[in-house]
């Protein structure tokens, strides 16, 4: 009876298993590129396309953009420089996980709805898609819109998917720049949609057809990551480590923070890439990164009790979890005047923040922690300066790294973090500024650098494969002055229901919260004459 019952169990579970496998065959999160009027424009120029097939590729291009993690004012801009060479108008609603897109060539009228089944954070893939877009405009008989050199753009595109890899594909341009250079347009580079004239490397350019289009897009969508488990674990637990140093605690609490850490991020890969919910995902990780931090202090302890007193080291090992990308972006998009996009990110983060500050207060009370903080270190100004200075490059390269960020925009970001993170703890200390006022002011420079670095590039006074996106660097380089202590220490009050405490310390994280993006976005205003103006 048991056995047959058994038996009858597991062939319902089948057939149920069964039944999901033939819906899910007809659910996708985008219309199918297979569809008869995208099929039959497959292979003519996407210029001549229809407008079936037009759209399926500007809204594919918008819907990675948002899998990247962007705010939805980059990927509107993205959708209409796509559009742009296919003369076609876009309207699109972009929220965090959807896009409602309406494309017209003055003739037809088509509206296609995408949605995914969660966010995250790539930026090589934003980067990548920046670069598409140059290389489409390119294949479309124009001129890249951002890069000075179109042939960057063109090389990097045409080599992904290849034996050939990036870094040969520049070292490739390097060797023709100069018999380029003569031929490239003068003056003033022109930016978002004022096109100059075409340069040479656009004459005789083969028309791209919409199945190639939809390869290269295929290869930035299927793209591994750069960086395996382990190695996105070690740069984990290197920000997080040089995070406990920025927040004032010393090595003994760095060693836990870094065991904790990479211990916790190298289990939270492994899992996203099975496609776990992300929110239990987070209490799991933070748990296991909490009790990995105090269980190596224990030890450490056995040879020096000192290492017991440690209590607060293991919110630093739970750092990696904290949405600096949605939090940041989501704030920008607010700025934008989009608050549908705004509020969702800002929604998703404080989501995954109250699950990681939840897991934390569960993993302080099993283990009778009581988090009040780290001891001064005694150091002289010049040496605690000359520190955070190499902690905040460490820390923003770890970030950049799990953010899936390539080498040299890692680095690039670190040293813009370096700069502005060591400048905000200094004026904090030396000048008693707020740490709110600090936040703006860190934030507001990170901007100013960060557009600085990318007319650098533009003007030439940089190598052109060194331009990358604003938002690749500035977010990277602010996340580590999110305020994460401030926001497990207010979790921890609330669930001793200790509840003046726990405002205290929730209304000062809100407060450094709201500054960042609000200095990134007066840096914009400054540099970027689209935000400057509201049209």
């Amino acid at each position: 009876m048991f056995i047959k019952g058994r038996e009858k169990a597991k062939n319902r579970r089948d057939k149920e298993r069964e039944a999901q496998d033939k819906v899910s065959v007809y659910h996708s999160h985008a219309l199918p590129l297979d569809m008869e009027d995208i099929t039959r424009d497959y292979d003519k120029p996407v210029t001549d396309a229809g407008l079936a097939a037009k759209t399926s590729l500007i809204v594919r291009v918008g819907m990675l953009d948002l899998g990247a993690g962007t705010g939805s004012f980059r990927v509107r801009e993205m959708m209409h420089r796509i559009a742009f060479p296919l003369g076609v108008h876009v309207r699109s609603d972009v929220n965090l996980t959807d896009i409602e897109a309406t494309c017209t060539d003055g003739k037809e009228r088509i509206t296609e709805v995408v949605d995914l089944p969660t966010t995250g954070v790539n930026t090589e893939r934003i980067w990548l898609l920046e670069h598409f877009a140059d290389w489409f405009s390119v294949r479309c008989g124009l001129t890249s819109l951002y890069h000075h050199e179109s042939s960057i753009s063109t090389e990097l595109v045409d080599s992904l998917g290849t034996r050939e890899s990036e870094g040969s594909a520049l070292r490739a341009i390097k060797k023709h720049r100069k018999k380029l250079a003569s031929k490239l347009p003068t003056g003033e580079y022109a930016e978002h949609f004022e096109h100059y004239q075409p340069d040479s490397f656009a004459h005789g350019t083969k028309p791209i057809t919409v199945r190639e289009a939809h390869a290269r897009l295929d290869t930035i969508e299927h793209r591994h990551p750069l960086y395996s488990p382990q190695f996105a674990g070690f740069a984990s637990a290197v920000a997080c480590a040089s995070f406990v140093f920025l927040l004032g605690g010393g090595p003994i609490d760095m060693l836990g923070a870094f065991i904790g850490a990479g211990v916790g991020h190298y289990v939270r890969r492994l899992l996203l890439a099975r496609h776990i919910n992300q929110f239990f995902v987070t209490f799991v990780v933070v748990a296991l990164a909490a009790v990995a931090c105090v269980g190596t202090l224990r030890l450490f302890g056995l040879f020096d009790p000192a290492a017991l007193e440690h209590d607060t080291a293991y919110i630093g090992a739970t750092l990696f979890v904290i949405p600096g990308f949605p939090l940041v972006t989501g704030g920008l998009d607010i700025a934008k005047i989009d608050y549908p996009s705004g509020i969702q990110r800002l929604t998703y983060a404080l989501s995954i923040i109250l699950m990681a500050t939840l897991a934390g207060w569960a993993v302080a009370r099993i283990v009778m922690l009581n988090p009040r903080g780290f001891e001064p270190l005694g150091l002289n100004d010049w040496t605690n300066g000359m520190l955070r200075c190499i902690m905040a490059f460490g820390g923003v390269w770890g970030f950049s790294v799990m953010f899936n960020s390539p080498q040299r925009m890692a680095l690039t970001a670190a040293s813009i973090g370096a700069v502005t993170d060591t400048l905000r703890l200094e004026i904090q200390d030396l000048f008693g500024v707020p740490p709110e006022a600090a936040a703006f002011v860190g934030a507001f420079i990170a901007g100013i650098l960060a557009s600085f670095w990318r007319s650098a590039v533009r003007r030439g006074w940089l190598p052109p494969h060194l331009g990358y996106p604003r938002i690749c660097l500035t977010v990277p380089s602010i996340v580590i002055m999110v305020p994460g202590l401030y926001m497990y220490r207010a979790m921890f009050y609330l669930g001793q229901f200790n509840t003046l405490q726990a405002l205290d310390w929730g209304f000062r994280a809100f407060m450094v919260i709201l500054c960042l993006p609000v200095g990134l976005a007066m840096a914009r205003v400054i540099t970027d004459r689209s935000w400057r103006y509201d049209k």
